[in-house]
């Protein structure tokens, strides 16, 4: 059996940070925390635009638009282009469309953030016969939703997750995430999904085409071991773990891809890019 090309690791030989000409940022815990920027967070993007270095910001999320989080960032004195937003419902609605250039039938668990981007890649809903369901987080699941998209992946619909993420972090505590409602799905169906965000090597893909930038030459930097590190070496690109999120260096012993580099902040990688 080949291997999944978006599980199968591609070799990097990054030596420098200084090499770097191109950079895909993860979000929360790398650029701000909840609505608070972190520290060099303003500072780096104007670095980059200085520069004429290409960036792309990319997150598991799937339910907000790419104009909600250009909003989001807005309001903390961040400002980014649209574009340069690739959320994992955007990346998605992507993916299909490389497959489907004219479209397709789709059933769609998800919210606002997985509906548009698809609609406007062309594909449609039809709950009786679906070419495609694709699950994104959903806060208004039903068993119903549940029911129309077990019947049609064990009917031959094709099972596109846009992430894995077991749980999502909120002021309470650890809620249900995407993951939650895949594992409902796969155990109901035996089939496993084709998984578009983090730790797939698939939207990190699509961000390098986003911003025409080659592997060679491109980093990631996050905060997440189990996602943006893997991802990133997955698709054959630098990586660089953040010490403003989730993991510590203590951590990597645990995981099987570790970061080619650590930084405390963005203001230390700005200064090992200059």
């Amino acid at each position: 059996m080949s291997p999944d090309p978006s599980t199968s690791p591609i070799s990097t030989t990054r030596r420098s940070l200084r090499d770097t000409r191109a950079v895909l940022f993860d979000l929360d815990g790398c650029v701000y925390v909840g609505n608070s920027p972190l520290g060099g967070s303003k500072e780096i993007f104007a670095f980059l635009e200085e520069r004429g270095m290409p960036y792309c910001l990319i997150t598991n999320n799937a339910t907000k638009t790419p104009a909600q989080y250009v909003e989001k960032l807005a309001a903390m004195g961040i400002d980014i282009s649209e574009r340069l937003m690739l959320t994992a419902g955007v990346a998605t609605a992507l993916y299909l469309r490389q497959i489907e250039p004219a479209g397709a039938p789709i059933y769609i668990i998800g919210e606002r953030g997985m509906h548009e981007p698809l609609a406007e890649a062309g594909f449609w809903i039809d709950e009786r016969n679906p070419k495609y369901v694709c699950v994104g987080l959903d806060q208004s699941l039903t068993y119903q939703k549940l029911k129309v998209a077990t019947l049609a992946i064990r009917h031959g619909a094709r099972f596109i997750a846009a992430n894995p993420d077991t749980t999502l972090p909120v002021e309470e505590g650890l809620v249900p995430g995407c993951g939650s409602i895949l594992s409902a799905l796969v155990t109901a169906t035996g089939v496993s999904p084709t998984v578009i965000g983090k730790p797939s090597r698939e939207i990190v893909d699509l961000a390098l085409g986003i911003i025409g930038s080659d592997r060679e030459s491109t980093v990631i930097i996050g905060d997440r071991l189990d996602t943006d590190i893997p991802a990133g070496a997955r698709a054959g690109i630098g990586t660089v773990l953040v010490l403003t999120g989730v993991h510590q260096p203590a951590d990597i012993p645990n995981y099987e891809d570790a970061p080619d580099f650590i930084v405390r902040d963005l203001h230390e990688f700005k200064r090992q890019l200059a």
